[in-house]
């Protein structure tokens, strides 16, 4: 006879070494340390059955550490390719660095001492700047390893290896010889503060930015003849109204553009403290009486033209001698502010240089490389445009009665990113790729890919339609040279199919430091050596993002391991204007189709209050501290990479996304509760071997059965969002799985048929069998977000298993068997009624009639006939001692009541529109092994302590 207390060793507890600890900060890098000797990575891509998938890397700056940024878009890209190798494909992940490029090269004159920095050659620059980026490659590279990243780190791509420059030099020469390429003076976004041209991508736009904008008139020296008769009696005294935000821009002046199909009227401005020789104006009819406020002054309309009839009228320039022409523009002139007539300086403008080459008219741009006035500009000369200078213009013109009004304007005005300084529009020699050439095919190109999110489209499309020539040249040293001579006598440019060659094959060689090192006669052909000419070479290089858009030349194409065009392409949405473009123009111009099939794209990380990042702010988050930990570990404590990586499948990336502390900390409960799932299941099989113990499909119970179909349900959602990349999708349906389907409800039913019965009986095996599929679901689904948990848990698998490591397992397995939608419909039905009553039950717990629910017994009426019946079946009074509400409900019994009278009168009930619920003191004695009460206990002779089921279950029999 057993005492009281002693059974606890006759119950099948589960048993594992599997730590509740993630304790990842030592457990992550052991982890990786076993896919590194494994060579897993290596084998998979490789060997997989399935067909390619290539993922190509965006390469990140080599500047500086990774951000939370980096560390969304890096984390996302290993999420897919680990499912891809999943599926039984093969991948090659080449992670890529942008190695060249002004960031780089200010950073190193930073760190000079002035007078080091006067003695610099070019070719030191480019030493101390490859240094440099070199040193940033290893430092992110070592972050994107611990984020768990899998790819080819030890052949990275930099754009600034040789067979990278060569690739790059290939994509400048076909599409120079394709007639893309030109040089020409044309004006440009111009910084003073880095002394060179930036494209679109390299401006910002701040707020807050406030210019002095001015209202003057230039005197009309000669009408059009459409307008002679009209207007003649209004000279002398006409004048063209004009307004800018940029006065300094008033000495290019070379016209004055109109709208030809607005109306414009001759204004009198009597009652002013008449400004010498304007007492009329010419101003567009739609802003007489803005006008009218804006200067403080009565205007009176004296005459009404067309704007198309004001063509070729003459002005003169109030501050230089010459005349000027009235031309007609474009629909960029509005009325939405100023004056209806826009001042036109060909070389400080886009449309003002469109106008103007239609007109023939210069490109004057007297302004310098460091933003000051060239002896052009006359009594300018050496004034700084963005300062004195601007100032000198307002001036001069209130001293030639040119001024009409000055007023601040607060608008948005382009600033250089790097520097954090005002721009200007300049007219430069510079070179440009001629997108016009190519815009049709790549239009019709980016109609080909697949964009998610599916807005994407809409941002390339016309940022692409709208895009003016693309500046490609800088005046930097750190960067690929442009590969051109010019004849030293007349200037005339050297570029040509030979030139281009040769020096592709030097740079393949021995790299672009060649352009500085070697002498002209080695760069040049032979043809070329002892021509009679004398050749200098080009000082400028490459726009960085001619840099990066070449990748798919020299990465997806040029390696053997790779493909192009690129599955997918993945960044954050500012690269629509960055590197999906210049990726997309060059592969277009080159061979008319984008280098991408798919392009996704993730949105900004904010901090947990939703604002932007920024050093000044002090809120910028370093994910670093979440994986390793802070200085103080209690205030910022090591969470591993796992952690970081179940945030980025969390979130809708689709949008800007939020991190920080509590955020992380919740992730890292949730990641808790996945783990302890996986132990219990994993402590619940510790006997089980699925070679002999496994219960076949077709004599599973019901409740089991059921269970397959919720799985099947649950992995088949799971799959459907990794195959659509909606990551949250994932993370909101495993966190699910974990806690509704199994802890509160399979799991906690199993516990009795895990527990108490023999180690060999049909109910335990059974449910075993179940328990080993859903194991095995769950670290398969997990394994592209949790990589490191997963593996942890494969690797504590009780059996044998002939995989590894979970990687190499395979996705998940779905037998179209385990569907039963009919027996899904029954059981949504038996778990909402175990839903009611435990809520009857907890009710009598907190006001402690029972401590446990086996301390209770339920009565239910079913008011519904069909459903009571089909219930009344599924709870036999003898069975498989599975599918029964006792064990359903964790109660000690269950009662079905033919009606509700016997519910009256109870102290804990429950009605709802199916059944009516009452909870009672359970029947019987507790068993002191099953903690069930039973009328039972008692009966055995030798085991007088415990209940029949459990009598049976220690002779083997239940």
């Amino acid at each position: 006879m057993t005492e009281s207390g002693n059974y606890k060793d006759t119950v099948n507890l589960p048993k594992t070494n599997f730590d509740m600890r993630a304790n990842a900060i030592k457990r992550e890098p052991e982890i990786q340390k076993f896919w590194e000797e494994n060579k897993i990575y290596d084998r998979l891509s490789e060997n997989n059955p399935g067909e390619l998938f290539i993922l190509h890397d965006g390469p990140p700056y080599a500047n500086g550490s990774f951000h939370s940024g980096h560390a969304l878009g890096k984390i996302l890209k290993d999420i897919i390719n680990r499912y891809q190798l999943l599926r039984g494909r093969k991948i090659r992940y080449v992670p890529g660095w942008d190695c060249h490029g002004l960031p780089i090269e200010l950073k190193v004159l930073q760190n000079m001492k002035p007078a080091e920095r006067q003695s610099l050659t070019p070719l030191q620059l480019r030493q101390k700047a490859k240094q440099f980026a070199l040193e940033a490659v290893a430092d992110q590279s070592k972050s994107c390893k611990r984020y768990g990243v899998w790819g080819d780190f030890e052949h990275p791509y930099l754009t600034m290896q040789p067979e990278y420059e060569a690739a790059q030099i290939g994509v400048f020469g076909q599409m120079f010889l394709k007639g893309y390429i030109y040089r020409g003076l044309k004006p440009v976004h111009w910084s003073p503060s880095s002394k060179t041209a930036l494209a679109e991508a390299e401006l910002e736009y701040p707020e807050g930015h406030v210019s002095r904008s001015i209202y003057a008139a230039f005197s009309v020296t000669g009408l059009a003849e459409g307008v002679k008769s009209l207007l003649g009696e209004y000279l002398p005294d006409l004048g063209v109204a004009i307004w800018t935000t940029t006065p300094w821009t008033i000495p290019g002046n070379l016209a004055v553009a109109v709208n030809g199909e607005l109306d414009y009227v001759v204004v009198s401005r009597r009652g002013a403290e008449a400004q010498r020789g304007f007492e009329y104006l010419i101003v567009a009819a739609e802003l007489v009486e803005r006008l009218s406020t804006t200067l403080g002054v009565e205007l009176t309309v004296k005459a009404t033209v067309k704007g198309k009839d004001l063509e070729y009228t003459t002005y003169r320039h109030p501050l230089f001698d010459r005349e000027s022409p009235i031309v007609v523009g474009g629909d960029y002139i509005t009325t939405e502010s100023g004056t209806g007539l826009v001042h036109t300086a060909p070389g400080h403008g886009q449309e003002d240089y469109i106008v103007g080459l239609r007109y023939g008219l210069p490109i004057l741009a007297p302004v310098d490389d460091n933003g000051n006035f060239t002896d052009e500009a006359g009594q300018f000369a050496g004034l700084n445009v963005l300062g004195n200078g601007n100032q000198a213009v307002i001036d001069a013109l209130t001293a030639a009665g040119s001024l009409l009004k000055e007023e601040a304007y607060p608008h948005k005005y382009p600033y250089d990113w790097r520097t954090k300084k005002p721009t200007i529009f300049r007219a430069t020699e510079q070179w440009f790729a001629s997108v016009e050439g190519f815009r049709e095919e790549a239009l019709k190109a980016i109609a080909t890919v697949k964009w998610i999110p599916a807005q994407g489209e809409n941002r390339i499309t016309p940022m692409v339609a709208e895009r003016s020539d693309w500046c490609i040249s800088r005046q930097r040293a750190w960067g690929v040279p442009i590969p051109v001579f010019y004849d030293e006598e007349t200037g005339e440019v050297l570029l040509n199919e030979e030139t281009i060659n040769h020096i592709q094959g030097i740079i393949a060689e021995i790299g672009s430091d060649a352009w500085w090192e070697l002498s002209v006669e080695e760069l040049l052909p032979e043809s070329y050596r002892n021509n009679g000419k004398s050749y200098r070479r080009g000082t400028d290089t490459m726009d960085v993002w001619f840099d990066s858009g070449s990748s798919w030349a020299a990465v997806t194409k040029q390696r053997p391991e790779l493909h192009y065009p690129a599955d997918l392409y993945l960044e954050g949405s500012d690269q629509h204007r960055g590197w999906f473009q210049s990726s997309l123009l060059t592969s277009v111009a080159v061979n008319d189709i984008a280098p991408y099939k798919t392009v996704l794209t993730h949105g900004f990380v904010l901090d947990e209050q939703g604002r932007k990042m920024s050093k000044s702010e002090g809120n910028v988050v370093d994910p670093n501290i979440f994986i390793e930990g802070g200085k103080n570990q209690k205030a910022e404590p090591a969470y591993g990479a796992d952690v970081l990586r179940l945030w980025v499948s969390s979130v809708d990336y689709s949008s800007d996304v939020r991190i920080g502390k509590n955020i992380i900390k919740q992730l890292n409960d949730i990641r808790g509760k996945i783990r302890n799932t996986a132990r219990f299941l994993l402590g619940s099989l510790d006997d089980f071997d699925p070679e002999k113990d496994a219960v076949p499909f077709e004599e599973l119970p019901e409740l089991d059965r059921y269970m397959l179909h919720r799985i099947s349900e649950v992995f088949e959602e799971v799959t459907v969002a990794f195959e659509s990349f909606q990551f949250f999708r994932f993370f909101q349906t495993v966190q699910n799985f974990c806690v509704v389907d199994l802890s509160n409800f399979y799991l906690d039913v199993a516990k009795d048929r895990l527990y108490i019965s023999a180690t060999n009986a049909f109910r335990r095996r059974s449910c075993q069998t179940v328990l080993k599929i859903a194991l095995e679901n769950l670290v398969r689904a997990i394994a592209p977000v949790l990589c490191h948990t997963a593996e942890d848990i494969w690797q504590y698998l009780p059996y044998k298993t002939p995989y590894k490591s979970v990687f190499e397992a395979g996705w998940i397995h779905i037998e179209e068997k385990w569907r039963n939608p009919e027996l899904a419909e029954f059981w949504s039905a038996l778990r909402q009624l175990s839903t009611d009553v435990n809520k009857v039950l907890e009710q009598a717990r907190i006001e402690k009639m029972i401590g446990s629910s086996l301390e209770a017994k339920a009565l239910i009426y079913i008011s519904h006939k069909q459903l009571g019946d089909a219930i009344k079946a599924f709870n036999p009074v003898k069975g498989n001692s599975i599918d029964k509400l006792r064990y359903l409900l964790l109660t000690s019994q269950v009662e079905l009541l033919d009606s509700a009278e016997r519910l009256q009168g109870l102290e804990y009930t429950a009605q709802t529109e199916e059944w009516g619920i009452g909870i009672v003191k359970a029947d019987g004695k507790k068993c002191d092994r099953c903690w069930n009460y039973s009328t039972h206990v008692g009966e055995s002779v030798e085991h007088p302590l415990i209940c029949d089921r459990c009598v049976a279950a220690l002779a083997g029999e239940f």
